[in-house]
């Protein structure tokens, strides 16, 4: 028996280390009249319901079956990842025994009751902890149960007006001393201003993936926001403080637990949730640095960006885009992802998009040690996630791929892996050095770029299936921003894949506060890379 001429394609291109994407296979798996579907209906903390039809392509051999597993797996595991949930129940042809036994092995495979999870279990992890932020058991499978009631109709969010809100944030910043901190992967971004007026701007280089405790995470952060208020307003207090942290973050508590910023600690505390509180408690620990009674508000840094871009469009002529939300990412370390819905809110889920497993193919780089540059496997997780298509990593992977003279002087060899150095961090160099290549026309660095776009393309696709947002429109911060070479790349690759959406780069263009105003006059760049801190100045008055 042999697979059909669609499911070997899919095989025979995953063994030549292509990739297979995943929206690719959920669109032909869903157009087969003879093909297997079920919904997967997922039990919110927000109190709504959810429905993801899933189609599942056809199998004829154990090979085959193999691969539509993963794509379960894959799809399963990006609906957790970026809405998170108490419970997801299966609705499903119960006499159809290859649904069923696929659906059989979901609990181990996402090692429902297991204390220690890898892999799959990350998203398991997370949903755990949100659980228990949010009162109630564990996370859990439901395979059999019918009692979720049907998603009903959304919340109007006609009427509001997002632009007088974020107005009235941008007018109380004028009065007062406060401080916007976006916390990265490689660095840390401040910016300070007094009665609406720049002070300061400063960045530190740092990575918080080493640190083995949560202390050696605070105090870098606190030594470093501590020293700009002493240099540019000696004595005085922030009368607020937005923070931007890369991490799952709601009701200002970080409580995801599962990012590259934090592996370092998961690796070395004897008990991590003990030593991950002191990390999600980090709203009362800045307090500490504040006047009394002075708003100190977190969100995750993807959210921070859809904020700072919605902040903008508030102050300039595309205010009436709010009215369709607005949906940002961030591009540096890794890819973050942040949605401000039409009424200000933003979604009490994850949104972990850096983690979306988007290619099934590409079997033998996933073979690969994670640590190796060359893998597709995310460093945290072990699975084939997007920050090995997306971000820092996938430059370095793509332009080994591309011309591995690219990397020259940039890399050390460990046994068979290949890694970029670490003593000295030579991340950031190499991802400037690869920028520039680009910029000087040459093609396989060209194509480095071009290629993260079509990813980002990829990404955008998944989110549609799986936020349903009524924007098409992309903004785009971080430091692939700061050249527009590079990002003209990644419009021209996104548009490949996604020709729906358009990407908006986050750059001197969008400056209209008079903060970010005084940011862009210091610079091409300088909105790029500060962007997302005078966001988190202004979302402390929001």
């Amino acid at each position: 028996m042999s697979e059909s001429k669609t499911m070997q394609a899919w095989l025979d291109a995953a063994a030549r280390d292509e990739p297979v994407w995943i929206g690719d296979v959920r669109q032909t798996a869903g157009m087969d009249p003879e093909g297997l579907s079920l919904t997967l209906r997922l039990q919110g903390f927000d109190g709504r319901t959810r429905d993801f039809f899933i189609p599942v392509p056809r199998w004829e051999t154990g090979t085959g079956r193999d691969f539509a597993w993963g794509y379960l797996r894959a799809a399963v595991f990006n609906i957790l990842a970026v809405h998170s949930g108490r419970r997801a129940q299966f609705l499903y042809d119960r006499e159809n025994s290859d649904i069923r036994g696929l659906l059989r092995r979901l609990p181990a495979a996402f090692q429902i009751g297991e204390s220690r999870r890898v892999g799959y279990g990350k998203a398991t992890n997370v949903a755990d902890r949100l659980c228990r932020s949010f009162g109630g058991g564990a996370f859990a499978f439901d395979l059999e149960g019918t009692d979720l009631p049907a998603p009903g109709i959304g919340r109007d969010m006609s009427g509001y007006d997002l632009a007088g809100r974020l107005k009235a944030a941008e007018e109380r910043a004028e009065r007062g001393l406060f401080c916007g901190v976006d916390v990265g992967g490689t660095d840390i971004k401040l910016a300070l201003a007094r009665n609406g007026k720049l002070l300061d701007v400063r960045v530190l280089d740092w990575d918080p993936s080493r640190s083995p405790t949560a202390e050696g995470i605070i105090r870098p952060l606190m030594a470093f926001i501590q020293g700009a208020l002493d240099d540019a307003a000696p004595g005085q207090k922030p009368d607020g403080m937005g923070v931007s942290f890369p991490d799952v973050v709601i009701g200002d508590r970080i409580v995801g637990g599962e990012t590259p910023k934090t592996k370092g600690v998961r690796e070395h505390a004897a008990d991590y949730e003990a030593a991950f509180s002191k990390i999600t408690g980090l709203k009362d620990t800045l307090a500490a640095l504040c006047a009394p009674g002075a708003p100190v508000h977190i969100i995750n840094d993807g959210h921070m960006a859809a904020f700072t871009a919605a902040m903008e469009m508030a102050h300039g002529d595309r205010a009436g885009e709010l009215s369709r939300g607005v949906i940002a990412h961030t591009l540096g370390t890794d890819l973050g992802t942040g949605w401000l819905e039409p009424d200000g809110s933003i979604p009490a889920c994850p949104m972990e998009l850096y983690d979306l497993l988007l290619d099934l193919g590409s079997f033998p780089s996933r073979a690969l040690d994670s640590a190796d540059l060359r893998s597709v496997c995310n460093e945290n997780s072990g699975l084939p996630g997007a920050r090995r298509y997306m971000g820092q990593a996938a430059a370095f992977r793509l332009a080994w791929q591309m011309d591995p003279s690219l990397l020259d002087g940039f890399t050390v060899r460990e046994g068979e892996r290949v890694r970029i150095c670490a003593q000295p961090d030579m991340r950031k160099p190499c991802l400037a050095h690869l920028m520039q290549k680009a910029e000087e026309g040459y093609p396989a660095a060209r194509e480095v770029f071009r290629r993260i776009g079509m990813h980002l393309g990829q990404v955008c696709r998944e989110e549609g299936w799986l936020l349903r947002p009524g924007t098409d429109t992309r903004w785009l911060f971080g430091r692939f921003v700061k050249s527009p070479a590079c990002f003209g790349l990644l419009r021209e690759g996104c548009a490949s894949a996604a020709p729906h959406i358009r990407l908006e780069a986050a750059d001197e263009g969008l400056a209209n506060t008079p903060i970010m105003r005084a940011v862009a006059r210091q610079g091409a760049g300088a909105v790029a890379q500060y962007g997302q801190a005078v966001g988190a100045l202004y979302y402390a008055l929001f």
